[in-house]
């Protein structure tokens, strides 16, 4: 009498079995039913998708994707083949599924189900990422070109030319002397920019030591709160188990300082102003560093949220670059100088950015007394 009920038992033992190792897959995996309805999917498919699967079962993929999607072709090419199909660096962003979303997509049929298809995404943004981390190390390499041109061809002159405003100054009527002051104040203004752009023309060997990377943001948020960003809103989530960043205490201020401040400003004078520093620890993150057999571990995860307008689509995947910038009268110089020293860290930095919802992370090594 009870073999029908152990028989039971097992059948669900081994749908749990299947359910937890699905589960398990760090890919989002979903199955799309005969009308295209999202039949199941995975933990991994509810955070990409940003919804549970509850609600992702009340809609079909059209609903989540952009309106003629390739995704959607891809789906049909395999009901009509009854083979896999795949696809690779596919742009899949929608407003539904927040910003930038490029997958690598494998499709195949459901042998068991008339027209069931099972899709798995694999996200390139950390890939991409590595690739413009590099472009941004290049492009730092041009500045510190031009900035030792700079300093020799331009920061001479602009002293003579100074010096001679200031001789003439004193010669000079009143009306005059207004002038030879915007000579002079503009002589000091290029000269100073060229000083910013020196900056990445340094290539000394930095002293780094175990950091806790709580105590740079909390002193970070007291300079805020204390000037531009006084009238807005910090809050901080932090991981306070999170071991130490092996780091210059000094350019992390002057990182976290910098991505503060533009969040400040893109924010302006928007009534509920936002700003949310948050920690974590991200395991798995590994990459190959030329010149080395070994892997480097980048398990510290620090992000820098705001909810101003956001950075416009055209200049996101350029925004680390020397001299682009969305301010009247801002160098370009600020997040250049910051993703030099990310990158002179070991580290990546990225911005995804959508309206009301930007967000800077920053991945970097943990302290060990090998890598110190």
């Amino acid at each position: 009498m009870s073999k029908p009920f152990e028989a039971g038992n097992t059948a669900t033992a081994q749908i749990q079995a299947q359910a937890a190792l699905v589960n398990a897959l760090p890919h989002p995996v979903i199955m799309i039913g005969k009308d295209d309805k999202i039949a199941s999917a995975n933990d991994a498919a509810q955070h990409f998708f940003q919804s549970s699967a509850a609600v992702m079962a009340r809609h079909t993929l059209k609903y989540f994707v952009p309106f003629g999607s390739p995704v959607l072709e891809l789906i049909e090419q395999v009901r009509e083949r009854q083979a896999p199909v795949s696809e690779y660096r596919v742009d899949i962003s929608s407003p539904r599924i927040g910003g930038e979303k490029i997958v690598d997509i494998y499709a195949s049929p459901m042998p068991d189900r008339a027209e069931g298809v099972v899709v798995m995404l694999q996200e390139r943004t950390m890939a991409d990422k590595i690739d413009r981390q590099l472009t941004h190390r290049g492009a730092a390499r041009t500045v510190t070109g031009l900035a030792a041109m700079l300093a020799h061809e331009i920061k001479n002159p602009l002293s003579g030319i100074r010096g001679a405003a200031q001789l003439l100054e004193q010669a000079a009527s009143a009306e005059d002397r207004a002038l030879t002051r915007l000579i002079t104040d503009e002589a000091d203004r290029i000269v100073k920019l060229v000083d910013r752009m020196e900056v990445f023309s340094d290539e000394r060997p930095v002293e780094r030591e175990a950091i806790n990377i709580h105590t740079v943001l909390d002193h970070v948020k007291r300079l805020a709160q204390s000037g531009f960003a006084r009238h807005i809103k910090i809050v901080e989530e932090y991981d306070p188990s999170l071991p130490a960043v092996c780091a210059n205490r000094d350019q992390l201020v002057q990182v976290f300082l910098n991505v503060i401040k533009n969040a400040a400003e893109a924010i302006g004078d928007l009534p509920d102003g936002e700003i949310v520093l948050s920690t974590g620890f991200r395991p798995g993150i590994r990459l190959s560093v030329p010149g080395s057999s070994s892997r480097v571990s980048l398990p510290l995860e620090f992000t820098v949220r705001d909810n101003g307008p956001g950075v416009p689509a055209d200049i996101l995947p350029h925004l680390f670059d020397p001299f682009v910038t969305t301010k009247t009268n801002g160098t370009g110089l600020g997040l250049a100088l910051v993703a030099k020293i990310v990158g002179d860290h070991g580290g990546v930095i990225e911005c995804d950015s959508q309206p009301r919802r930007t967000t800077f992370r920053i991945l970097m090594p943990a302290f060990t007394k090998a890598r110190a």
